[in-house]
C-alpha cells in the first residue's frame, strides 16, 4: 500500500504464499521426519485454507490437517487431492461423505470406529482412519481404559474390509518438557499395545509446531505443524526470525482522519487515554470488529511513516486512535498493524502480548471486513480472497 493511495483498501491483511511455502520447506529440514502434516484449520488460521494447502504442499508438505470433515470437504471441492485428515467430529456424525472423498478421519471413540467402519460399508470404500490416544491433555481421544476394546474393533473392521487404519496419533498440553515426555512415554505405551493387535507399522505422530521444533523425542513418523507455517512462534522465548520463519500475513490499514489536540484531550470510549501535551491524533478504521482485540488498548503498536506508536485509549468496534505526537501524518497514510518486521511491521506476537494472549488468536481472528490479498503464489499470479 502506499501512502496516500485512494485505490488501497480500508483494511487488507497480505498473505505472503512464499511465506508459508518457505516456512514449511524450514520446518521439514529442522525436524527432518518422513511426513509433514501441515494444518490448515480454521481458514488456514486466518490466511485461507486453500492458500495455505497449495502453498504447503509446494514446500513439501505430505499431508493437510484440519478440525472437522466440513473443513475438509471443501478442500477437496477445490481441487486439493493431497492426503487431508479431519479429527473432531459432532455426536452422530456420518463420515459417508468423508469416505467417498477420501478424506481420512481422525477416531477418538469405539462409536466413532463404528461409524467410520459403517460408512466404508455403505460406499464399499474403506475408510482411512488415524486412531487418537488420549494421553494427558483431557480434551478428545481415547482414554487408556478403552485403547484395548480401540485397537480391537479397528483391527476387526480392517480385516473386514471397512477401514484403514492409517497412523495413530495424540496431542501434548506444552506445559513443559517433563510433561510432554511423559505424555510421549503414554503414548508409546499405545503404539504397543496397537502392535499387539497387529496394527503395527502405522504412521506415529503427537508433535505439533512447539514439539517439533524443541522436543526431537516426540518427532516419530511425522509431525503436524500448525502456527509454525505461517510465521508465528509458538515459543515465549523466540520470535519467528530466531525460528528462520517468516510472519505469512500482513496486517495494515490507512489513517482515515487526524486532528491535532490539546493537552488533556481524551481519546475514544472511556478517556482510557488522555493527550500527555498538545500532539495529533490519528484514527485507524480497525476494530474488534476486524479482530483487533479490545483487550490490547492502550498498547496494541503500530507503525506509521516507519515510527511506532501504540493505540491511545479504547479499541472499539470499528476504530482506534493513535497518538503520533508531532509527526506530519496525513489522511491516507499506511498504518502497520503487525506482520513482518523486516518490512517495519510490528509482529503479531506484539499484538498478543499486548492483549494477554497467545499469536494464533491474533491471526485467526482477523475479520471478514478485511479484504484478503495473495502475494508471493507464482503458480496462479497476484489474487484477492474475500473471507464471506
Amino acid at each position: 500500500m502506499r501512502e496516500n493511495d485512494a485505490t488501497a483498501p480500508p483494511r487488507e491483511a497480505l498473505v505472503d504464499a512464499s511465506a508459508i511455502e518457505h516456512n514449511v520447506r524450514v520446518l521439514r529440514e529442522i525436524t527432518g521426519t518422513p511426513e509433514c502434516i501441515a494444518v490448515v484449520k480454521a481458514n488456514g488460521y486466518g490466511h485461507g485454507a486453500l492458500t495455505a494447502a497449495r502453498a504447503a504442499l509446494a514446500g513439501g508438505a505430505t499431508r493437510l490437517g484440519v478440525a472437522d470433515v466440513r473443513e475438509a470437504l471443501a478442500l477437496r471441492e477445490a481441487g486439493i487431492t493431497a492426503p487431508v485428515i479431519a479429527w473432531l467430529h459432532a455426536p452422530d456424525v456420518d463420515f459417508t461423505e468423508a469416505v467417498r472423498s477420501g478424506v481420512e478421519i481422525g477416531l477418538s471413540s469405539l462409536e466413532q470406529v463404528r461409524a467410520a467402519a459403517d460408512a466404508g460399508a455403505r460406499t464399499s470404500r474403506r475408510a482411512d482412519v488415524h486412531l487418537k490416544l488420549e494421553t494427558g491433555l483431557g480434551r478428545n481421544g481415547a482414554h487408556r481404559s478403552e485403547w484395548h476394546d480401540l485397537f480391537a474393533a479397528a483391527a476387526a473392521e480392517e480385516a473386514e474390509g471397512h477401514l484403514r487404519v492409517i497412523g495413530i496419533f495424540s496431542h501434548l498440553s506444552g506445559t513443559s518438557r517433563a510433561d510432554d515426555l511423559a505424555q510421549a512415554e503414554a503414548f508409546h505405551d499405545g503404539i504397543a499395545l496397537a502392535e499387539r493387535h497387529g496394527l503395527d507399522g502405522r504412521l506415529r505422530h503427537i508433535a505439533a509446531t512447539a514439539a517439533a521444533i524443541d522436543i526431537p523425542e516426540a518427532r516419530l513418523d511425522a509431525v503436524r505443524v500448525g502456527i509454525g507455517i505461517y510465521g508465528v512462534s509458538p515459543l515465549a522465548d523466540r520470535t519467528p526470525s530466531d525460528l528462520g520463519l517468516r510472519p505469512a500475513m500482513t496486517v495494515r490499514s490507512r489513517v482515515a482522519a487526524v486532528r491535532r489536540v490539546a493537552a488533556g484531550h481524551g481519546a475514544s470510549y472511556g478517556y482510557r487515554y488522555r493527550a500527555p501535551r498538545e500532539t495529533t491524533y490519528a484514527l485507524v478504521p480497525l476494530g474488534y470488529a476486524d479482530g483487533m482485540p479490545r483487550q490490547a488498548s492502550n498498547a496494541g503498536p503500530v507503525a506509521i511513516r516507519g515510527e511506532r506508536f501504540r493505540v491511545a485509549g479504547t479499541i472499539a468496534m470499528d476504530q482506534f486512535v493513535v497518538d503520533v505526537g508531532d509527526l506530519p501524518v496525513e489522511v491516507g497514510d499506511e498504518v502497520l498493524v503487525f506482520g513482518d518486521p523486516s518490512h517495519g511491521a510490528p509482529l503479531a506476537e506484539e499484538w498478543a502480548e499486548a492483549a494477554g494472549t497467545i499469536g494464533y488468536e491474533i491471526v485467526t481472528r482477523i475479520g471478514p471486513r478485511v479484504e484478503r490479498t495473495v502475494v508471493g503464489d507464482q503458480r496462479d499470479g497476484p489474487a484477492r480472497e474475500r473471507r464471506a
